[in-house]
């Protein structure tokens, strides 16, 4: 792909879902009813087809396709060098007006991480494309930071929402060191190149330098989600808290609830909708099997190891006692 290095290539690859529902629905009916229901069908599709033809051609949105995309969020927002290829791939071949379609489930995570993502999203605002995500289990924190800037959220009714909130926890081992006589140094240039330390001696000073950078990254926090959201209100939900998907909506963290399926199902009727997926290329290794036959024999191996090593101990017991 076009911005990945040469270490790790990726390949993108497109699932026309109206083809593959097509071919659903035809092995259901002919398995249930019989070709003679295909055949019926297939006229009703056919006229259907017509109609649609008919009805787009005096529609100011001719021709309108949709792009599934589906972000599954870690801590380190790993899926964004994914994510930024099938962006690029689609602003490159989308019509203005085009929509895409995120289904996106993450509960947060590093800051930079979840920034760079979200704005891979802005991406597809900027270059004229409607961009709906949805919701059916968590976007919370850096989640809800791509989420955001949609101009349609949709979650399922239990998806979990919101937690505009920074946290940010370390463990000290200073007692510990100093309780075992294990000397810590740490040589900086700057006054505030390290504030708070897990093997130091913290004081009341850099928690306090510590605190007003969690309340720094906070105040941004807020500030990007109501430019793309003004309708909140951030005295009630830029608190931390995270809400199931009936109460984010009253609170407008979300537009409407509804399945990203269902979503999904009502867009294919009227537009032709494909889901793309990039993926780390396979090696010539990983094609011909030779990987997955690899594993299989070292899980072998593994498998028979104790009772392998049981029989050499038990041989040379024989020998000792002979």
């Amino acid at each position: 792909m076009l911005f990945q290095p040469a270490k790790t290539p990726t390949e993108l690859k497109i699932k026309h879902l109206n083809k593959a529902q097509d071919e659903r629905r035809h092995a259901l009916l002919e398995a249930t009813q019989g070709k003679a229901a295909i055949k019926q069908l297939k006229k009703r599709m056919a006229k259907k087809a017509k109609k649609v033809l008919k009805d787009s051609s005096k529609s100011k949105h001719k021709d309108q396709q949709v792009f599934v995309l589906d972000f599954d969020g870690d801590i380190k927002a790993s899926g964004v060098k994914h994510l930024r290829e099938e962006i690029s791939s689609i602003i490159s071949s989308a019509n203005k007006g085009d929509e895409v379609v995120i289904r996106l489930e993450s509960p947060g995570g590093m800051v930079h991480g979840y920034g760079l993502a979200a704005a891979q999203l802005v991406r597809l605002k900027d270059a004229g494309l409607t961009l709906t995500v949805c919701v059916d289990k968590v976007a919370a924190s850096g989640g809800y930071m791509m989420a955001c800037v949609a101009d349609n959220i949709i979650a399922a009714p239990f998806a979990v929402v919101g937690s505009i909130g920074v946290v940010s926890q370390l463990p000290n081992f200073h007692k510990w060191l100093k309780k075992h006589d294990v000397d810590y140094e740490m040589f900086t240039a700057g006054d505030y190149k390290r504030t708070v330390t897990m093997f130091g001696e913290n004081d009341d000073e850099d928690r306090a330098k510590y605190q007003s950078e969690i309340e720094q990254t906070h105040q941004l926090f807020k500030h990007f989600v109501t430019t793309y959201r003004p309708q909140l209100n951030l005295d009630k939900v830029a608190t931390g808290e995270h809400w199931y998907g009936e109460d984010a909506l009253k609170l407008k963290l979300v537009d409407t609830l509804q399945t990203s399926d269902s979503y999904i199902l009502s867009r294919m009727a009227s537009n032709q909708v494909y889901a793309l997926y990039s993926q780390k290329k396979p090696t010539l290794a990983e094609k011909l099997g030779l990987t997955q036959a690899a594993e299989a024999t070292l899980q072998m191996a593994t498998d028979k190891l104790p009772d392998l090593l049981a029989q050499i101990e038990s041989k040379r017991l024989d020998k000792l006692l002979k």
